[in-house]
């Protein structure tokens, strides 16, 4: 669509050059080449979904894989028992019948099958414990593998309602997007602060408060707040030393809106400064150092759980 619009621009631009003006066709020249750049920049967003879509399946593809792996040896042992158990019982049958005998040759064979007897009990014993351990085993890996797919569903489901609810701001230099297992919402600072400043403007603010009130309903989401600023040496004056105070400051602020909804969780805020050494894109271009110029609240699930899981399987 954005292509279509672009060319369609264009088209009229080179019609209209004989009769209007020529700041009209600049004018015309420059729209384009901003869709341009959206239509790159959404086709990014795209690759970059793409990519955490291919790395969970290769995680779940290397779950599946060893709750096989187990599923196979548990079979082994279950078939190494049963021949134990057979062998068990023919051996119980000779001995029940040596003991009906009272000749002292018969009294030294029942000596060793009794040994031999005992043997196979405690290996008989040993290989159901090795089974029951196996069983449990299993269980939990399923378990395992149910709550993880959980947790990526749920923040699936975090993405659907985050991207709802900050739907009139998608477009103004704000994105959500799931990856890693993390909810990731990004602010250009144009959304959010004048040049040089850690103010927030009024559209970024209703911005922040519509992300608080998603978070005022998921008290047991960690909320990590970074700020982030391109390599320009800051040039203002006041408290502020370098873009690494600059960047704290900008996510502190944020910090101290959210704080404002009372359902959220304080414990699970952290703001932090990053300066110029995260950046999305190549400081450049002016393009990119807007990119790079944002605030990036990553959100992140209760993990406890599955961390408890796979220390009880360890």
């Amino acid at each position: 669509m954005i292509k279509k619009a672009s060319i369609g621009l264009l088209v009229l631009a080179m019609s209209m050059t004989s009769c209007v003006s020529k700041k009209i066709y600049n004018d015309l020249e420059t729209k384009y080449s901003d869709l341009k750049k959206e239509n790159r920049s959404i086709a990014d967003q795209n690759a970059d979904l793409q990519k955490s879509k291919n790395q969970l399946e290769l995680e779940r593809d290397n779950l599946t894989k060893d709750l096989n792996a187990t599923k196979d040896e548990l079979a082994k042992q279950k078939a190494d028992l049963a021949a134990a158990q057979n062998k068990f019982k023919v051996l119980q049958d000779s001995y029940n019948a040596l003991e009906k005998n009272s000749n002292d040759a018969l009294e030294k064979n029942m000596a060793k099958n009794r040994e031999l007897l005992a043997q196979l009990e405690a290996k008989s014993k040993k290989l159901a414990e090795e089974q029951a351990s196996l069983d449990k085993t299993a269980s939990r890996l399923n378990e395992l593998e149910a709550m993880i797919a959980a947790k990526e569903e749920a923040m699936r489901k975090l993405k659907e309602t985050l991207s709802k609810a900050l739907n009139g701001f998608e477009g103004k230099g704000l994105t959500v997007e799931q990856k890693n297992g993390k909810v990731y919402v990004s602010m250009e600072n144009k959304l959010l602060f004048n040049s040089g400043s850690w103010a927030v403007g009024t559209e970024g603010r209703k911005a922040v408060v519509e992300l608080g009130k998603v978070l005022g309903d998921n008290p047991d989401l960690s909320v990590l707040i970074e700020g982030h600023t391109d390599d320009d040496p800051y040039a203002g004056s006041g408290p502020i030393a370098n873009n690494w105070d600059l960047s704290t400051k900008r996510a502190t602020a944020i910090v101290n809106i959210l704080s404002e909804n009372a359902k959220i969780n304080k414990q699970k805020l952290t703001a932090a400064g990053r300066s110029e050494f995260s950046p999305l894109a190549s400081n450049a271009t002016p393009e990119g150092k807007a990119k790079n110029r944002r605030i990036e609240i990553i959100l992140t699930p209760r993990l406890d759980e599955i961390a408890d899981m796979l220390n009880s399987i360890n």
